[in-house]
């Protein structure tokens, strides 16, 4: 079930936009502010933790996917699927646009501090994200077709069994962006595969 359409009554918003407005054919459209992200730099000089993120308590383990359509103007726009615990324990994977003139599925893991990595170069409108749980193993994964998963990230971060699991618009160092959030969907299972995300 897509949570979007309509927006479920069992999402909640922290650091909720100005403004944000349902789409025609089904999803949100969020108007993010500039200089909002989520990232604690392992160099120490950027604590970020104040982008738009809409969110549900999710309980054990889980597959949650999103279609995300991110408008790319500045360097590290992007829209992203997080879990979180906290502003020092969480997990996101984006579909960002990098210093490196691309956009590319991006992954980062706070574990107190963040760690920051590149994954493939992509060219499409639109990505389909997926982060899968098993107990504190997590997954990470991109699709062009919500079917034919890559993985971008496998790693352990030990969270509560209980936690947050939900959507990003992030400008972390521009005026500002729109994210289209199309669908966005969890399930209580457990993946086969989580390299596969299957």
């Amino acid at each position: 079930m897509n949570l979007l359409s309509p927006l479920s009554h069992v999402l909640t918003w922290s650091h909720a936009p100005e403004r944000w407005e349902p789409l025609p054919s089904g999803g949100i459209r969020v108007f993010v502010p500039g200089k909002t992200d989520y990232f604690q730099d392992p160099a120490g000089s950027i604590q970020k933790d104040d982008a738009p993120y809409l969110w549900l308590s999710v309980q054990g383990n889980f597959v949650a996917r999103a279609h995300v359509r991110p408008e790319h103007i500045t360097n590290y726009d992007a829209a992203a699927l997080m879990v979180r615990q906290d502003a020092l324990h969480w997990a996101k994977i984006c579909y960002e646009s990098t210093d490196i003139g691309t956009t590319a599925a991006v992954s980062v893991v706070t574990n107190d501090v963040s760690d920051d990595a590149n994954g493939a170069d992509l060219t499409a409108s639109d990505l389909w994200l997926q982060i899968v749980r098993h107990g504190d193993v997590f997954g990470l994964h991109y699709a062009l077709d919500s079917r034919s998963w890559r993985m971008v990230r496998l790693f352990r971060l030990p969270l509560p069994s209980q936690i947050q699991v939900g959507l990003v618009g992030q400008c972390p160092i521009g005026p500002g962006t729109t994210v289209d959030f199309l669908s966005f969907t969890v399930e209580s299972r457990t993946v086969k595969d989580l390299r596969a995300g299957i």
